[in-house]
């Protein structure tokens, strides 16, 4: 009876030792925020949830900045249960998300532009839509080719990485799905593809265009080290050229747009990963993105009010 007792007394030590366990890791998980995000919204976003992680002090944030590719693969997997991309689950991989966890939520929370940068040294700083697409598809690859050409040499577009969602952007919606061609390379990353841009005066670099900001908002975009292109609509002597501020995001006179999604998968009814993605399409997170990047957010704020000189 008395190696019984301590026998039993034993048990439930080790059961107590267990639920405390139990208790300690249910705590982690509710706290944790783990995020994927494309990596070229890494300057907002990160500035988004440093100030999402000083309002909700407990939350343990942990981006991770990666491809769209990735992050949208994350997200399907069950290893993040929010994900920030340029475009939304298809229906497949909302099944795919539903049969795991039985949820998902997705909203635009922005419009985002593609910016075309090249060199100071470069004179050529107008481009059409239509020029562009005969130049990622190899149709045009000499700078001579451009309607309001200047320079001479070869056209080398420079993109973020393979798998971007910039390169999406291209083949999907300007290429219609069609091949890319001409002289394409991938650097690594946006910074990398401005670098490329600075140094040779024959890139194209395609990124996002809030990478073009430093330590603060671009008010004009002539206080760069490097030249962004003035894109067009159509071509022609009446053609009008847009930068892409804000402002012309909001009218619409920038053509290169597209739209920037939150998505969850959190089943919770309560949960910080639910009170990011609504803090993102709410007013604190509408409010970033305005007043803290080249972005226009998708609710009715205040754009700012921008003196543009060029």
């Amino acid at each position: 009876m008395k190696n019984f007792g301590y026998l039993f007394l034993a048990l439930l030590t080790v059961a107590f030792v267990s639920c405390g366990k139990s208790k300690k890791s249910n705590w982690l998980q509710e706290y944790e925020v783990k995020v994927a995000i494309d990596e070229t919204f890494q300057p907002i976003l990160s500035e988004a949830l440093q100030q999402f992680n000083m309002r909700y002090v407990e939350a343990d944030v942990k981006p991770y900045y990666v491809s769209e590719d990735s992050a949208i693969h994350m997200l399907l997997d069950d290893s993040v249960r929010c994900c920030v991309a340029t475009r939304k689950l298809t229906d497949v991989e909302k099944q795919i998300v539903k049969q795991k966890v039985g949820h998902v939520l997705q909203s635009i929370i922005a419009t985002d532009a593609i910016a075309l940068v090249v060199s100071k040294d470069n004179p050529d700083t107008l481009i059409t839509v239509d020029e562009l697409r005969d130049i990622i598809s190899g149709k045009i690859t000499r700078w001579e080719q451009l309607e309001r050409g200047q320079k001479k040499g070869e056209i080398k577009v420079v993109f973020d990485n393979s798998r971007s969602s910039t390169v999406r952007y291209m083949t999907d919606s300007l290429c219609e799905s069609k091949k890319l061609g001409g002289n394409l390379f991938a650097q690594g990353s946006n910074l990398e593809a401005i670098q490329a841009a600075r140094e040779n005066k024959d890139v194209i670099a395609v990124v996002g265009v809030d990478w073009l900001r430093q330590d603060s908002i671009i008010k004009s975009f002539y206080d760069l080290d490097v030249n962004v292109m003035m894109v067009s609509k159509k071509g022609g002597d009446d053609a009008d050229y847009f930068r892409p501020y804000q402002y012309y995001i909001a009218t619409g006179d920038y053509p290169l747009v597209r739209s920037l999604y939150v998505i969850t998968s959190d089943p919770r009814r309560q949960s910080l990963v639910k009170n990011f993605y609504y803090y993102l399409k709410g007013n604190p997170g509408q409010l970033i993105i305005c007043n803290g990047s080249q972005l226009l957010p998708y609710s009715q704020v205040q754009v700012r009010d921008t003196r543009i000189t060029d």
